[in-house]
């Protein structure tokens, strides 16, 4: 059959369709797309090698008129075949660049083999939430969910706060039941069974408790049994307009046991820095190496990282309830630094979030400290801190904080400040321009507790504590601590509070910060029920060159927020969240919303918002980026309208993050692009299963489909 398939591919270079063929350079790849009913619009083509040093992938989708045109791949043999909504794989032919290669498209026999290729999105869709009903009898159900938990909330848990945090839900390794798990009388059994698996175990027991383990347990398992039994969700559209300029590149990099969080490329504030250098990723919780690629010579390789303090213990413990069914009772995550975030500075140095050493923090830190942030607010632990890799000399530098860290932005000042999140009742930051002249982490550092002016004066003065009333006469301290963070270009300091509703907080440093800071509190919009009035609970976020706050909800929204919109006197008494709902804007992304679910939003779980300030991407600057790991793509919003830049190979492609780096300023569409990273926490999930690698994700657009 091979033989037969590749002889009819061939044989259309012989047919009409020459006449639509391609012209193609020495290092391209081209040919016409066809099925039963002619050209095939809107479908991907993937060309892969095993030749370079790392598997490489480069994938592109076919005009209106089935063409198609795989650019600038390095010299090698791939392997080449068609994916796309209605169809089943393709079978792979041979080609070398410079050659032409029509493809036939094959046809899905039926629905549920279509649907294998649809994204986790879809898949999940289906699944039915318990109804709003259900929610107000909670309390007395012991069955039934947590009690005081309302459907939003109980979404929130679902999407942002747990499972989706972590993995997709509608993946082909979570909509199946893994057969090495064994046999079970049922499958809330089976669900039971799976959720205890490997280190992630004990995490997954604790969401499913807070969503009611019996309700929760017998909603997963409805959904698995209707798909067991030919259920399938609706089938998306194929690219259109935009989405057809996409050019994919995909490198391995790490190996299968370990996950990533992030990468970084290049310098937020000037995404001309390390021009076509070397990627830095960061693998959370699960093995202490950066991952590197560089992606000229199609390299991967790894630096290692220490911690200062040898008494540090592995971040993910070693322990598991129940074996996994990939790796047995393996310890697979072993990470001590357990790296979380990098980023480049203006001298391609890597700056992380990194454990160097065990939580409980040293005495400049605490009460009796002569340190100006521990004068007034002393800290006792720290979860992790910071470290620092530079490429030129290969030294890593540990640095100890008294804050805990979680992301991490430069600032554009003169003191080139590295501003943190994750401080929990603190905001963390480094004066890497001190600590580049000093070399003393302890003065470099500074912290400032959340305070809102809630007297109205202007300034910072006593206040009263997060469970006490409001104080006319004082200001108020607040427990909103940061996930994201965003330094913006006034100064400012935005950051997303999680939790329901959710939160943004707006920090004005003043000049001295641990003394003059003020924050502002922005809550996601109620009504006098306490439901949301449209979108709830924001995880990662970013700010625009305007001050426009862009950030991802649990709602399935992307939502910006922009302060200039706000009526209400921005400080004060009053001033304590609620107080500007007409600043927010929602956009529901492009997802089918999930069954049981009556109120506006979708079904995707996106993870990240990242604005695209300076327009890397091709498409304008300010342009907002939602990591949409439910459409298993970049769901870019432009003009008010959804691009979806979807990754359809391998299937489950999952990112937590991306950043835009120009290579020339003067290559056009060649010299610039957006990076990402696959970070799963389960890339066994992923199409290929045990044994499938994170990759480096590159998103260019060209001008229209063919172009060189």
């Amino acid at each position: 059959m091979k033989t037969l398939a590749l002889g009819a591919a061939l044989c259309l270079a012989a047919s009409p369709l020459a006449a639509q063929a391609v012209h193609v350079d020495a290092d391209d790849i081209a040919g016409v797309v066809t099925g039963p009913n002619g050209p095939e619009a809107g479908v991907w083509v993937i060309a892969e090698t095993h030749d370079l040093a790392t598997k490489f992938v480069r994938i592109v989708v076919t005009d209106d008129r089935g063409r198609y045109l795989i650019p600038d791949l390095p010299k090698a043999t791939y392997a080449v075949w068609v994916r796309g909504y209605g169809l089943v794989d393709s079978p792979h032919v041979q080609a070398s660049p410079g050659k032409t290669r029509n493809l036939t498209a094959v046809i899905a026999p039926n629905p549920r083999a279509a649907a294998q290729y649809y994204p986790a999105g879809y898949w999940f869709s289906l699944i039915h939430v318990p109804e709003k009903s259900e929610f107000a009898a909670s309390a007395a159900d012991p069955n039934g969910m947590s009690p005081n938990v309302s459907q939003a909330e109980w979404l929130r848990i679902l999407k942002s706060g747990g499972c989706w945090a972590c993995h997709q839900l509608g993946s082909t390794g979570t909509r199946e039941i893994p057969a090495a798990l064994g046999h079970f009388a049922s499958s809330v059994a089976a669900w039971d069974r799976r959720i205890q698996s490997g280190q992630a175990g004990g995490a997954m027991l604790a969401t499913v408790n807070q969503l009611g383990r019996n309700r929760a347990l017998a909603m997963f398992a409805d959904w698995t049994d209707r798909m067991a039994a030919g259920e399938v969700p609706p089938a998306p559209p194929r690219p259109q307009g935009i989405e057809r300029n996409v050019v994919i590149s995909e490198w391995d990099w790490a190996d299968p046991k370990a996950y990533l969080h992030d990468e970084v490329s290049t310098d937020r504030r000037n995404p001309a820095i390390n021009a076509n250098g070397k990627i830095y990723g960061a693998l959370e919780l699960s093995a202490d190496y950066l991952p590197v690629l560089d992606p000229l010579s199609h390299a991967a390789s790894r630096v290692a990282l220490t911690v200062r303090d040898p008494g540090t213990q592995p971040a993910a413990g070693v322990g598991m309830p129940q074996p996994s069914p990939y790796w047995g009772g393996e310890i697979v995550w072993t990470s001590k630094n357990n790296v979380h975030n990098p980023m480049l500075d203006e001298r391609g140095r890597v700056w992380l979030t990194s454990t160097v050493r065990p939580p409980d923090n040293p005495d400049f830190c605490k009460a009796g400290s002569s340190h100006p942030s521990a004068q007034l607010f002393p800290l006792n632990r720290a979860g992790r801190h910071l470290a620092m890799y530079d490429p030129k000399t290969g030294k890593l530098t540990h640095i100890s904080t008294c804050f805990s860290t979680h992301h991490l932005m430069f600032a554009e000042d003169a003191n080139r400040t590295l501003w943190t999140s994750g401080g929990g009742p603190v905001v963390g930051w480094l004066n890497t321009k001190a600590f580049d002249q000093t070399g003393d982490e302890e003065k470099s550092q500074g912290w400032t507790a959340l305070i809102l002016d809630t007297n109205g004066n202007g300034k910072r003065d006593a206040y009263v504590e997060p469970d006490q009333p409001v104080d006319p006469a004082k200001d108020k301290r607040i427990s909103a601590g940061l996930y994201a963070v965003a330094p913006a270009p006034d100064g400012s300091i935005w950051g997303t509070s999680l939790g329901f509703p959710g939160a943004l907080v707006r920090l004005n440093p003043g000049p001295n910060p641990p003394e003059t800071a003020l924050a502002e509190l922005y809550e996601l919009p109620l009504n006098r029920s306490g439901e949301p009035v449209e979108g709830f609970s924001p995880r990662g976020g970013d700010v625009d060159r305007n001050g426009v706050y862009w950030t991802a909800l649990a709602s399935g929204h992307l939502a910006s927020f922009d302060r200039r919109k706000c009526k209400a006197p921005l400080n004060g008494p009053n001033a304590t969240g609620q107080h500007c709902p007409e600043g927010w804007t929602f956009y529901p992304e492009p997802l089918p919303q999930l069954r049981g679910v009556t109120t506006p939003g979708s079904a995707e779980a996106s993870y990240y918002t990242w604005v695209d300030q300076f327009g890397v991407l091709g498409l304008g600057a300010n342009v907002p980026i939602n990591t949409g790991n439910g459409s298993e793509g970049l769901l870019v919003l432009k003009d008010g309208k959804w691009i979806v830049l979807r990754v359809p190979y391998p299937l489950g492609f999952y990112t937590k993050w991306m950043d835009g780096r120009i290579d020339d300023p003067n290559g056009g569409w060649k010299g610039r692009g957006l990076r990402g990273t696959v970070s799963t926490r389960a890339p066994f999930h992923m199409e290929g299963g045990k044994g499938a690698t994170s990759k480096v994700v590159k998103f260019q657009l060209r001008p229209d489909p063919l172009a060189r």
